[in-house]
């Protein structure tokens, strides 16, 4: 099958389309044609660690959607040619290719008016927004929230999933990227570059804070966001846990939620993988109603992931790069 391989753990710049035989799924996974992979920023973060469970060759990818084209044994529940949307674990070979395998009970069905492309714009992004907001945060109907780097996926996808639960939503973004952010569904944007999102969201709150806060910037950001915080008020993070001794003991009671999606499938919790599924399932109804945007904005080649990548390493992507890999 074509592929693009990473041949050693720091160089996926040079990744290059090469061939390698098919995989066949093993129990309880499925062998899925790939007829679009989604581009997010674990996929070189992931191969600048030079993971130890890597052999290279290795293909990169966590998100990946296509037909079902082989079952392994004891899946009943799929059958060959079902169009199917997942988020693969990182441990294995992953979705930049014509063929993957992934398990069976973390994978989604796509509704007939769904593109495999916009599906798998949602998988990493907008599960992990999901995750953080209803499975870590438990977000609730009138409340307030700030959501950092709103143009970028998982800020995209958690500002249409708080608004469409009933909250205020605050967030950061460039000044160009506003009217978009707010199309998205945010009540206020606030530039990063200009403004001390501190100051502004204490300002707008009238020196109340936020309930909740979902940090996709870094240990820094999240530390700063501490000040925004309401009495009981709840931080998620993504890419690197706050300075919890900056928050006195007995003051403003605050929660912390890790949200690492992929570590999911490394957890040996079949409950917890199955959500995987979930997650996607109640994702793809939004979608499917029009309630919520796949974010989809450029659909490229295999061979431009690449430049895909940088585009993400230099933040200058707004929403989702989709490769399209097969044609439907």
């Amino acid at each position: 099958m074509k592929t693009l391989l990473l041949q050693k753990g720091d160089q996926w710049q040079d990744m290059k389309v090469g061939e390698v035989p098919t995989p066949s799924p093993k129990s309880g996974e499925v062998l899925v044609k790939v007829h679009a992979t989604g581009l997010n920023p674990v996929d070189y973060k992931v191969a600048n660690g030079n993971n130890p469970d890597w052999n290279y060759p290795h293909i990169v990818g966590v998100d990946g959607a296509g037909l079902i084209e082989e079952v392994g044994e004891g899946v009943t529940e799929w059958k060959k040619g079902d169009r199917v949307v997942y988020h693969a674990s990182l441990a294995n070979d992953g979705n930049f290719a014509e063929y993957a395998v992934t398990t069976a009970h973390t994978i989604s069905r796509i509704p007939d008016d769904i593109s495999f492309e916009d599906a798998v714009a949602l998988p990493c992004a907008g599960y992990t927004a999901y995750q953080a907001l209803f499975r870590k945060m438990h977000i609730q109907e009138g409340k307030t929230i700030l959501v950092h780097a709103g143009a970028g996926g998982v800020g995209g996808f958690a500002i249409q999933l708080a608004k469409q639960a009933g909250l205020t939503v605050f967030t950061t973004a460039s000044e160009e990227n506003h009217a978009y952010v707010k199309e998205l569904g945010a009540d206020y944007a606030i530039d990063y570059r200009k403004e001390n999102f501190v100051e502004k969201v204490m300002e707008l709150t009238n020196g109340v804070g936020v309930n909740y806060v979902l940090d996709t910037v870094s240990r820094d950001n999240a530390t700063t966001s501490l000040d925004v915080l309401t009495f009981n008020g709840h931080l998620a993070f993504i890419a690197g846990a706050p300075d919890y001794t900056k928050i006195k003991p007995f003051t403003i009671s605050p929660s912390y939620h890790e949200v690492a999606l992929g570590a999911g499938h490394s957890s040996n919790n079949m409950d917890e993988q199955r959500d995987f599924a979930k997650m996607g399932d109640e994702m793809l109804q939004l979608l499917a109603d029009g309630k919520i945007s796949s974010l989809l904005e450029e659909v490229i080649s295999l061979d431009e992931i690449p430049q895909g990548l940088q585009k993400l390493a230099d933040r200058h992507v707004r929403g989702k790069i989709v490769a399209k890999i097969a044609g439907e």
